[in-house]
């Protein structure tokens, strides 16, 4: 048990200190997030919205994951193929925790895992993208009405 306290809060740590790095000039400045397991999600989540407030879109280079500022940009590198995708986050997940990214059908299809489902990467965060924030306004608003709590 205290070695997974320990690991959870090392890996935290990682990410805040990485995630805050900014890139200066016209140097593109990569920092590690980690290597684990990636997985990724296709045609049952298109159109649906994701915890950025956007709509799933299978065919753009987006990922989920736990952490990670919505807006951060990562390269994934499958390190087995050697391949490598730039994508943005824009949703929460994996929700297994043997995973520490889902990436869309687009992004896991550059990469060539799709047959797979699942490949060893590489993550490096490369930049930030910032959302739009009126959208995931509006996505809390209306889980906050569906849900009978609405004060507005």
């Amino acid at each position: 048990m205290f070695n997974i306290q320990r690991l959870v809060l090392i890996s935290i740590f990682v990410v805040i200190l990485f995630a805050c790095e900014e890139t200066k000039g016209n140097k593109l400045t990569t920092s590690l997030v980690g290597v684990g397991t990636a997985s990724w999600y296709g045609s049952g989540f298109h159109g649906k919205l994701t915890a950025s407030g956007e709509k799933y879109n299978m065919d753009d280079f987006t990922a989920a994951h736990r952490m990670l500022k919505f807006g951060t940009l990562l390269r994934i590198t499958n390190l087995k193929k050697d391949l490598s995708v730039i994508v943005r986050i824009n949703d929460r997940g994996p929700y297994n925790h043997k995973r520490i990214i889902d990436l869309s059908r687009a992004a896991a299809k550059e990469i060539d895992m799709i047959k797979q489902g699942l490949a060893i990467v590489k993550i490096e965060i490369v930049g930030y993208k910032p959302v739009n924030f009126e959208n995931l306004i509006k996505h809390y608003q209306n889980l906050i009405i569906l849900n009978g709590k609405s004060k507005i």
